[in-house]
């Protein structure tokens, strides 16, 4: 698929000319990538596998830079010859086809679309159907409001879809035998099916298409509502909001009664799972307590429970505080339940989740802990005999898929690649899919012919290549996994990029990218984290250390941090700075550090904790953590993290950990990034760590960007961020530039001067 040609303008800190590609690799025809390469890569998704198994349905999503917009397609892959087969079936170029599905029988499918929306409501979906084979879409829905989600039964009888205005959406029924006839679309009826006072919200047609269960508010209210349409538009902290009950709907017209399933008002249901034979629902429930419903504790007061569908007898799971459960797990034959939590049930806590099954007719009886990774144990899909639990997790600075033996409670790999692969199984045909990708392959989709075949990377077939420029075009730095030993013996890993064209004896500057979570893990991934491969094609080597406090090297490292927060991560990356100083591959004086959320925290502590680095860029941290606390959204895991008492109970354990106490270290020149109104590292934390810098006389801009996320919620604004923060490292760690200016990024827009015309795409 060839990429679009552009005649952009190379600001000087986002491309390398054509010049200065290095040959030494036998990359005289590539070129290093650049900031705004990350803005053209395009993303393929959406994936659904024919009735028969043979053909993958796909999205393709395509960014358009100079409208700040995207626009996506459907594509279509034969699951035996892959990327050789693909074929593009829409051709929008300004409207969008969405979440395709495949009819039961097959043959042809059904996408969502804005391509016939009114001007008014431009972003408005209805549902067309296509054939495989090509041809014209044919529009079969009218719905005034547009569609929001659609789902097939499976008996292949009825395509039901939700549509309404905002808090009233209702389930509609199209006859499915009606569109293969080509009935047109002002004689296509769609029943409406519910007529539910207050709305439909998630719902999930059985498996057995006699059912479709819903959840929906016990109540409206009414004057909330009016309020803000009235443009009292305040908003209440944690306000309250109604409970949320599951209910059933039964499929056989005309009726279509529903019969209402979870009665405790003291609960709100957050999600539901259905057993294969239909039977049972598992679901998980919150008590319907605002400080127990908000982002912070939601998922820490959650239970779960079952509902036998034969009675519509509820039985509670789980009862606990402060633990996350998942949602609860059906075998194939429906007679063993699973979910996955933490290994100490008993208290809040970060130890690694474990699996608990039980037989599902086993009412009241405990649960066996099974899983012995050093790692979270989940569970992601079972074996067609019941015997084997699948599931994905990371592995150092890799992911894999791992299988879980029910007998035994044994877990051993299934994937040894040196990248991230995320396997699923299609429900319905069992076809494995795997999302993969690594240093040198941007994400694309793959399948296989069985279990057997997946620990052979040989047997794979790719899907889908959604950015072959990459390989055709780009220079890359080699991107390995690296380890160390941290100053307390403890053994330390994570990922490191050489520059490109990188020369063995020459010293280059060093980036220090720190990854957020903390409990997170750079991996052998595409491009890292930061644009990371940005700076090695600019001569930069790059390490993203996975410090105490990440994932994936065991229990005893992700909490290595907790109780004293900062000095374990510290020590790790230092020391990890100082491997690469000894091996001759960095120059110890040209050293700039970034990072973003917990990245941002680390990057706080080591301005105020040292001067070895000539540069900063720190995103969304925090400098005070007593004033954080009540500030963010999160607090419980802090709490643990800072000593597990609440900060008014001790407020030198918290004073103690904020970076700000040591403000007067600071010597480094400080570039601060956050997102004005981030809930989660609120911009405060920013503010004042700029007015400490720029009172002790520290070098320092505060960038704050709109929006009200923990991450720049926009492109354009993510390119200020990059391409701001490479000028702040070329002037301070290697003395050149004149830091950053807007120029560097309108010339992206601007059509240029002819003399001037650089194609940034090579093609």
């Amino acid at each position: 698929m060839p990429v679009r040609k552009s005649s952009l303008v190379a600001p000087p800190v986002l491309l390398t000319l054509a010049a200065q590609l290095l040959s030494a690799q036998g990359a005289a025809s590539k070129r290093p990538m650049t900031f705004l390469d990350a803005q053209y890569l395009k993303s393929a998704g959406s994936p659904a596998v024919s009735p028969d198994g043979k053909q993958l349905l796909y999205t393709v999503s395509t960014p358009d830079w100079k409208e700040a917009t995207s626009q996506t397609d459907v594509w279509i892959s034969p699951t035996d010859r892959g990327v050789a087969g693909t074929r593009q079936l829409t051709f929008t170029t300004a409207k969008n086809e969405i979440s395709p599905r495949w009819a039961p029988k097959g043959g042809w499918f059904v996408f969502a679309s804005n391509r016939e929306a009114p001007a008014a409501s431009a972003g408005q979906q209805q549902l067309f159907v296509m054939r495989a084979d090509g041809g014209e879409a044919r529009r079969v829905t009218a719905a005034k409001e547009g569609v929001s989600t659609y789902a097939f039964t499976k008996d292949g009888q009825w395509l039901v879809f939700r549509s309404g205005k905002s808090g009233e959406e209702q389930l509609y029924a199209l006859s499915v035998a009606a569109i293969e006839k080509g009935t047109p679309l002002d004689s296509l009826t769609a029943a409406a099916i519910t007529k539910h006072p207050t709305g439909v919200g998630d719902w999930r047609v059985a498996p057995d298409s006699r059912r479709i269960y819903f959840t929906t508010a016990d109540t409206t209210d009414t004057d909330e509502k009016l309020r803000r349409e009235k443009k009292f538009t305040v908003n209440v902290r944690n306000a309250g909001t109604p409970t949320v009950s599951l209910w059933a709907l039964e499929l056989s017209g005309p009726t279509y009664p529903t019969t209402r399933l979870t009665r405790d008002t003291s609960l709100a249901v957050t999600g539901f799972t259905i057993s294969p034979d239909g039977r049972y629902v598992g679901f998980n429930a919150v008590p319907n307590d605002r400080y127990k419903r908000n982002i912070t504790e939601e998922g820490m007061y959650a239970d779960v429970f079952l509902l036998d569908t034969q009675g519509n007898r509820v039985e509670r799971i789980t009862k606990n505080d402060e633990i996350s459960e998942s949602a609860l797990s059906f075998s194939p034959d429906s007679k063993t339940i699973a979910f996955s939590a933490s290994d100490d049930m008993t208290r809040y806590n970060m130890k690694n989740r474990r699996v608990y099954v039980r037989d599902v007719a086993a009412t009241g009886g405990a649960f066996r802990k099974i899983g012995d990774l050093d790692g979270d144990n989940t569970v992601d899909f079972w074996s067609a005999d019941g015997k084997t639990i699948y599931f994905n997790e990371g592995h150092k600075a890799t992911a894999q898929l791992f299988a879980l033996d029910l007998a035994s409670g044994k877990v051993k790999p299934v994937t040894s690649v040196q990248g991230v692969v995320s396997v699923s199984q299609d429900d319905d045909t069992k076809r494995l899919l795997l999302n993969y990708q690594d240093p040198t392959t941007p994400g694309a989709i793959y399948t296989v012919a069985s279990m057997l075949d997946l620990p052979k990377k040989a047997s794979w077939v790719q899907l889908t290549d959604a950015n072959p420029w990459v390989r055709e075009q780009i220079a890359l730095g080699e991107e390995t996994e690296v380890t160390w030993t941290s100053k307390d013996g403890k053994p330390v890993g994570g990922v490191l990029i050489k520059p490109v064209g990188y020369q063995p004896g020459k010293k280059y500057p060093l980036l220090v990218a720190i990854h957020g979570g903390p409990a997170a893990a750079d991996l052998l991934s595409f491009n890292g984290g930061y644009g990371a491969q940005t700076y090695a094609g600019q001569g930069w080597a790059v390490l993203m250390p996975n410090y105490r406090g990440s994932t994936n090297y065991g229990e005893a490292h992700k909490n290595g941090i907790v109780g004293n927060y900062f000095d374990p991560g510290y020590q790790d990356i230092m020391t990890g700075v100082d491997h690469l100083i000894a091996t001759g591959l960095v120059d110890s004086t040209k050293m700039g550090v970034l990072g973003w959320s917990a990245g941002g925290h680390w990057s706080n502590w080591i301005l105020t904790h040292t001067d070895r680095f000539k540069a900063i860029s720190s995103g969304a941290g925090t400098s005070n953590w007593i004033s954080m606390y009540a500030q963010s959204d999160v607090q419980r895991n802090r709490q643990h993290y800072l000593g597990d008492k609440l900060p008014y109970d001790d407020f030198d354990a918290y004073w103690r950990q904020s970076p700000i106490q040591f403000i007067r270290n600071a010597k480094t020149p400080t570039m601060i990034h956050v997102v004005e109104g981030d809930p989660r590292v609120p911009s405060p934390q920013s503010v004042e760590l700029h007015m400490g810098l720029k009172r002790v006389g520290v070098p320092t801009e505060l960038y704050m960007y709109p929006g009200a996320s923990h991450g720049i919620p926009d492109a354009r604004n993510r390119l200020v961020k990059s391409a701001s923060e490479m000028a702040w490292m070329d002037y301070y760690v290697l003395g050149k530039g004149n830091k950053f200016s807007w120029r560097q990024v309108l010339e992206t827009l601007e059509e240029p001067k002819a003399e001037k015309k650089v194609d940034i795409r090579g093609m």
